[in-house]
């Protein structure tokens, strides 16, 4: 090998970064061109039509990563690395149709089923849970909430520019930090959150307010995806309390998708038909910008990724802090280099 997989960690986060960087500007002249862009209306905070495949950057900056890997003579092989970017690569795919001709609730929610079944059969599943021991048969019903659960939160956040990406980006660092001090180690899950985060920090280098793209659904779903299958299989394959902690860490998505699902029911309507009252909507409506509810809600997902890291050690919780303390810096750089080639 060229590489070692702690190199590959480093490299992989750089080059998924640089592709981002210059991927994302060539989505949002082409969606302009092609009218793929999304349209105001009463329950959007934008006021100017905004390209929405940006998750075309994302899934494609992730992608040449691997393959890149390849070229260096290092595919992480195993540890069912495959059946998981195949996976992600169907849901993505499912999120750009539904950017493009807007599917039905229903017949979405039946394919995300089906990708999920499908990467479940190829071995990413929850097996057992702590007290209750082998899940026997519940094992499928309870790996397919999770897996289109977490998916469909990720497009729930998906409502205030740079809100999505700044969670997915702390998630996936929280979820490779806490699969690397596993034991025994998963560095080649713990690679996937990386590769994510890179692709997701040069996403939010346009998608900060003012945001000239949104990730969409193709985007929302991907990443939601990955999030969701890599934390059953760097953490939930352990036999010990730390299946739990993909909970802690992912509390941010987890919390609005079980607030406005069960508003929703409450009320009578489908979980599945899009409202305003999402948790981000609730903030900006207490008077919060767009940045601060960011803010606030990111500041969320960093404490709940620091207490993960706690219960898995103190050497896990200081690896954390160094690079959160450095993903919330390159955030500030992008967005005050934004801010200063708009003037």
């Amino acid at each position: 090998m060229i590489i070692k997989l702690t190199h590959a960690h480093i490299i992989g986060t750089i080059i998924a970064y640089i592709f981002g960087v210059f991927l994302v500007p060539l989505v949002i002249n082409f969606s302009k061109k092609e009218g793929l862009v999304d349209v105001p209306n009463e329950r959007k905070i934008h006021t100017t039509p905004i390209s929405r495949i940006g998750g075309v950057a994302i899934w494609t900056s992730t992608m040449l990563t691997f393959l890149c890997l390849v070229f260096l003579s290092y595919y992480p092989y195993g540890s069912l690395l495959s059946g998981i970017l195949l996976g992600s690569s169907l849901m993505f795919l499912l999120g750009l149709v539904d950017d493009i001709y807007n599917l039905d609730a229903k017949f979405k929610l039946f394919i995300q089923i089906s990708i999920a079944t499908l990467v479940y059969l190829l071995g990413v599943r929850i097996d057992s849970i702590p007290f209750l021991g082998n899940l026997g048969l519940m094992s499928y019903p309870i790996t397919i909430l999770w897996i289109v659960g977490i998916s469909n939160a990720l497009n729930f956040i998906d409502g205030v520019d740079g809100l999505a990406g700044s969670v997915t980006t702390v998630n996936a660092i929280t979820l490779a930090v806490i699969a690397v001090a596993m034991t025994p180690p998963n560095p080649i899950i713990a690679l996937v959150g990386f590769i994510l985060a890179g692709a997701m920090l040069a996403f939010l280098t346009y998608n900060f307010n003012p945001a000239k793209i949104f990730m969409g659904d193709s985007g929302a779903l991907f990443s939601g995806f990955l999030l969701a299958t890599i934390s059953i299989t760097g953490i939930m394959k352990a036999a010990t309390f730390a299946i739990l902690l993909p909970f802690v860490v992912l509390a941010v998505p987890i919390m609005d998708i079980t607030y406005s699902s069960l508003r929703r029911i409450s009320k009578g309507k489908s979980p599945f038909v899009a409202d305003a009252e999402h948790i981000h909507h609730k903030l900006l409506h207490a008077g919060f910008s767009q940045k601060k509810t960011v803010v606030i809600l990111t500041s969320v997902a960093i404490i709940a990724g620091a207490l993960a890291s706690l219960l898995m050690g103190e050497n896990t919780i200081k690896h954390y802090f160094i690079f959160i303390l450095a993903t919330v810096i390159i955030m500030l750089l992008l967005n005050f280099i934004k801010v200063l080639t708009k003037k």
